[in-house]
């Protein structure tokens, strides 16, 4: 029957368990080496402009401009509001009990014919408002500097560092 060692009595490390000093000093020298290898790298190459992974195609909307986006949403609510539109001339024409050809496309076409002339103009005042020049007026006392410097901007790593280079 083999018997195990007394706990309270150290052991020599040569064939047996590590004595509590020998752990603790592979402790601190473990830390020791931790503390002295590199922790950080910094990669100086430049990064492309263009990569050459293939694009993927994302879940959703297909990628547009904002005016085409804004030009969609348009299209979706007009035809959701014309919905009940439809519902209430249908609704008027069940309850006359007749419908006249004739009253029906012009009860068709008027709105068409106001709506057009309006879109008309409020897109005219929208460009003539973007081609008329921004005016500015500044009015300063005192001694005025201008101060014509660029801030180029360099972000890099897991851990962003961000460095700013101030160039006059």
């Amino acid at each position: 029957m083999n018997q195990l060692p007394d706990p309270q009595q150290p052991t020599a490390y040569a064939g047996g368990q590590p004595t509590l000093d020998d752990q603790a000093q592979r402790l601190i020298n473990a830390v020791n080496a931790a503390l002295e290898a590199p922790t950080s790298y910094r990669d100086e190459t430049p990064v492309p402009a263009v990569g050459s992974a293939l694009p993927v195609p994302q879940p959703g909307r297909t990628p547009m401009s904002q005016r085409a986006t804004d030009a969609s949403v348009l299209m979706l609510s007009a035809g959701a509001a014309s919905v009940p539109i439809g519902g209430m001339a249908a609704l008027v024409i069940y309850a006359l009990g007749q419908a006249n050809p004739v009253s029906l496309a012009i009860g068709a076409g008027a709105p068409i014919g106001l709506a057009v002339p309006i879109v008309a103009l409020s897109s005219l005042i929208k460009r003539a408002k973007r081609a008329a020049p921004d005016v500015h007026h500044h009015v300063y006392e005192g001694t005025v500097i201008q101060d014509y410097s660029q801030v180029n901007t360099n972000t890099r790593g897991v851990w962003a560092s961000t460095r700013n280079q101030l160039e006059r």
